[in-house]
């Protein structure tokens, strides 16, 4: 089954390394860019998303902060929050509001273990 990502970064090098990891772990899944949160936001207001790659780092409101706004439309996404910050509390935060922690720059072993953890995610549902 194809899923839909919301991939929300506002370096569009960043965007495309997702892309990239994406396109080789799951070639058939569909991808949604936004560039900051009110776009995602805007984004997900118009069409459902089935998980959500969030930088944390952005203008505006932080990866984490849209992470929250994100899962009170749907509780159950799955959600990855990226960053090259790696601070305890950076993680911490993360966990606490459901989100997979990946550290930039994004290598494909944990993308790729966050992909399978959202596909048993979804499949349960």
């Amino acid at each position: 089954m194809g899923y839909r990502v919301l991939v929300v970064d506002d370096s569009k090098l960043a965007r495309m390394a997702v892309a990239k990891a994406l396109t080789t772990l799951q070639p058939g899944w569909t991808r949604v860019e936004a560039a900051n949160a009110d776009e995602a936001l805007a984004l997900a207001g118009k069409d459902a998303f089935d998980l959500a790659i969030l930088d944390f780092n952005m203008p505006g409101r932080d990866g984490l902060h849209l992470a929250a706004e994100l899962l009170a439309l749907k509780p159950s996404m799955p959600l990855a929050v990226i960053s090259a910050n790696h601070q305890v509390e950076v993680v911490t935060r993360a966990r606490e509001v459901g989100a997979t922690f990946l550290q930039k720059p994004l290598t494909e072993k944990p993308m790729r273990e966050f992909l399978d953890d959202a596909i048993k995610r979804l499949a349960a549902q």
